[in-house]
């Protein structure tokens, strides 16, 4: 309990259900219809909880953290549409969860290895509405002052409670660990490793936020990130934290094999 509300209280955890105010990206925009057919929706009893990846047709990447809300409830997962109000179009496909692999060495604390598996029932159909988000090919990290696109369903409104349903899209700019941990921003509380990649705008006001948690960052058309938290949310010296994917490569390889 103490935790979660930490969590609600101090960290974006965009992350979170709806019920902990779970929020969408903020200062983005709709994305083009269709144009994010990786993305799932990862709900408990019909409602959003947290972002995912398509990653192969049997499997969606998503944030450890989700996995305090998820425990042992039945979890689906819901593809191939822009809003969450529209689940009964025919672009649609919900499937139950298997099996959870949350990272072994999560830690709620440092927010080190944020970043889970969940295994389908049945692969997903392929197509035009539904499709994989492959993962990056190089192990490199993502260069300073790149800009990326980080998409989510959560709050666009820090004063509102109010999920999106319209999927959302926001560009941010990667900022190096040095200057993300300098006491001006994170202070090293908590420190920012090479796990990690750190992402915002110089001005503040655009950034993931509660229930944009587990969505991707994506660098130059490659998904490097995986939204993990942040304080509060577009908050100009406390941008957003993610899990930097190619560090987690041969551990997502050994799992989906």
């Amino acid at each position: 309990m103490l935790f979660q509300a930490f969590f609600r209280s101090a960290m974006i955890i965009y992350f979170l259900t709806p019920g902990d105010d779970a929020v969408e990206i903020i200062g983005g925009k709709d994305v083009r219809p269709h144009s994010k057919p990786y993305m799932a929706s990862i709900q408990l009893h019909q409602c959003h909880e947290c972002g995912g990846i398509l990653i192969k047709p049997g499997w969606v990447l998503t944030a450890a953290h989700c996995n305090l809300k998820f425990k042992d409830q039945n979890i689906q997962v819901v593809l191939g549409t822009d809003s969450l109000s529209r689940d009964k179009d025919n672009s649609v496909q919900k499937l139950m969860v298997k099996q959870k692999f949350p990272h072994i060495c999560f830690d709620s604390k440092s927010r080190e290895h944020d970043i889970m598996l969940l295994q389908l029932q049945t692969e997903a159909k392929l197509n035009k509405f539904v499709d994989v988000l492959p993962l990056p090919e190089c192990d490199c990290d993502v260069r300073n002052g790149t800009i990326c696109t980080v998409v989510g369903w959560g709050k666009t409104n820090v004063n509102s409670n109010k999920l999106s349903d319209n999927l959302k899209e926001v560009n941010v700019t990667t900022i190096n660990r040095a200057k993300c941990n300098s006491k001006n921003y994170y202070n090293n509380n908590p420190v920012i490793t090479r796990n990690m990649l750190c992402a915002g705008d110089s001005k503040g006001g655009k950034d993931a936020c509660q229930g944009d948690s587990g969505g991707p960052l994506i660098c130059e058309d490659e998904l490097q990130g995986i939204v993990s938290f942040g304080i509060k949310c577009g908050l100009r010296y406390k941008p957003g934290i993610y899990t930097r994917v190619t560090q987690y490569i041969e551990w997502i390889q050994k799992i989906t094999a």
